[in-house]
Formats: C-alpha cells, sequence, structure tokens
C-alpha cells in the first residue's frame, strides 16, 4: 500500500501531462510574448506615424486657412489699384502747377493728390503696397519689362530707367506688376 500511495501521490504532485509539456510552455509562452511585443511595437509605430500625420495636417490646415483668409480679397485690391493708378494718371494729366494759375486749379489738384495720400494710406494698412521701381535693377518678380532702351550716361544695363506703373504687391505676394522700360545692354538708339 505505500507504494501505491507512493504513487498517487506522485501523481498528485506532478502529473505526468504536466512533466512533458513544461519544457513546451515557456518556449510558447516566450514566442508569444515576443509575438505579441512586436504586434504591440508594429501598433505604437502605426499610431505616432498617425499622429505625425494629423500633426501636419492641422499645420497645413491652418496655413491653408490663413492664406486664404490673408488673400481673399486679391481680386478686389487688383481692382482697387487700379482705380488707384487711374487716380494718379489723372494728376499726372493736370498742367504744371505755376505761380499764375487759377486759385481753383490750385485746390483741385490739392485736394486730388490729398485724395490719393488717403487712398495708397488706406490701401497700405490693408496689406497693399506700392513699390516705384525706377531706378532699381530690373527684378522679374515684381516687374513687368515693356520695352528697352540704350542705357543713360552712369546707369548700369538692367536697370528700370522708366516706370510706366508701379508694382503693387498684397501682403508681400505679387498683386499687379510694373511695367517698366529697362536699360538694355548694346540696344541702338532706333529700338
Amino acid at each position: 500500500m505505500t507504494m501505491k500511495n507512493d504513487h498517487l501521490m506522485n501523481e498528485h504532485t506532478t502529473p505526468p501531462e504536466a512533466t512533458e509539456a513544461q519544457p513546451q510552455q515557456p518556449a510558447d509562452t516566450l514566442a508569444r510574448i515576443a509575438e505579441l511585443e512586436a504586434e504591440v511595437a508594429q501598433l505604437k509605430d502605426r499610431w505616432l506615424r498617425s499622429e505625425a500625420e494629423m500633426q501636419n495636417l492641422r499645420t497645413r490646415t491652418k496655413r491653408e486657412v490663413d492664406e486664404a483668409r490673408q488673400y481673399a480679397v486679391t481680386k478686389f485690391a487688383r481692382d482697387v489699384v487700379e482705380a488707384a493708378e487711374n487716380l494718379r494718371r489723372g494728376l499726372d494729366a493736370l498742367p504744371a502747377p505755376q505761380d499764375d494759375e487759377p486759385e481753383l486749379l490750385a485746390k483741385l489738384r490739392g485736394g486730388f493728390e490729398g485724395v490719393e495720400r488717403a487712398f495708397v494710406s488706406v490701401l497700405e494698412r490693408n496689406g497693399v503696397a506700392k513699390h516705384d521701381p525706377a531706378g532699381q535693377p530690373f527684378d522679374p518678380e515684381l516687374h513687368q519689362a515693356m520695352a528697352q532702351q540704350p542705357p543713360p550716361e552712369g546707369v548700369a544695363a538692367g536697370t528700370v530707367i522708366q516706370a510706366w506703373t508701379p508694382a503693387w504687391t498684397l501682403n508681400g505676394r505679387l498683386l499687379k506688376p510694373a511695367m517698366v522700360v529697362v536699360a538694355g545692354e548694346g540696344v541702338s538708339e532706333t529700338a
């Protein structure tokens, strides 16, 4: 009976199936842990990439909304700039001031010049800037060359020697290029 009890005791303390499965269980468990850790790493990587993509999307959207807000008035500003240029053309069409000119003409000229100053000031407060290109080097980003002429004495080739219209920008972005005459190298007098 002792033998049988010993055998029963051994059966209760360490069953034969447990003895056989023990060496495999840690290997299976370690493999499963490694598999889960790889899956966690993969999910973490995907989550981080998704977060980075969302941050880029937020940044890009904010920039696009800011640009839309800043440049939404481009067409309107272009039309208003045209009106400012027409006002300047009208002022330039007036005869030059003279000492014996009628008082009415002097007052009209002064009034129109005041309107022009106020008009340009309103444009500047709203991000529209006027750039006078005369005497500046030709810049294809701001100027449109309408003609070339031989450079006057002391003026380098590629310099704007006459501006038909100024350049206009809206918050630093070109709104309307300046129409200019450029000093050209090797341009004949008849060109």
